[in-house]
């Protein structure tokens, strides 16, 4: 049974990294986005739930690709690192317990980075969008199966960043 689990762990940790791929190359460059910005806002990885009326009608703040570019990258390296312990904990054969000890502490890394980038975002949907997220993640650091939470909340991060934060 642990090694299916692992596996179904691997391969949602897998779609949640390819749909963050995907969500990077959607991001248009912003010739405002300097390194130092790209550094200084980093999340607006992706989670709230506004109404399509929310999305700003105006042009939003000059850091918000950054922040939205920073927030995937954080969403790839966590997805990645779930991987790549799905992979190590099937060849040490791990208990479901250790696996979901090491899940849990990924993802509320995770949470936190989120939340540090969610107070660099210039506009405020921005930083409630990656707060959000983080929330949603904190959801999944306490599950008690933070795999069936993934399979079902993580994989929509991804997406709603997409659609919500890279306008």
């Amino acid at each position: 049974m642990f090694r299916s689990s692992a596996a179904a762990l691997a391969l949602v940790a897998c779609a949640a990294l390819a749909t963050g791929c995907q969500q990077a190359g959607n991001d248009a460059a912003d010739p405002q986005d300097a390194p130092a910005a790209a550094s200084a806002t980093a999340t607006a990885s992706a989670a709230s739930t506004p109404s399509p009326s929310a999305s700003p009608t105006g042009p939003s703040a000059a850091n918000t690709a950054a922040v939205c570019r920073r927030a995937d990258e954080l969403i790839i390296e966590a997805s990645r690192r779930i991987a790549d312990d799905s992979a190590a904990a099937t060849r040490r054969e791990l208990t479901p317990e250790q696996l979901n000890g090491q899940l849990k502490g990924t993802l509320a890394g995770l949470a936190d980075d989120l939340r540090k980038q969610a107070g660099n975002a210039e506009d405020p949907r921005i930083r409630d969008l990656v707060t959000d997220a983080a929330k949603q993640i904190d959801t999944g650091a306490a599950a008690n199966s933070p795999a069936t939470w993934m399979a079902t909340g993580f994989v929509r991060i991804p997406e709603r960043l997409t659609r919500d934060c890279h306008v």
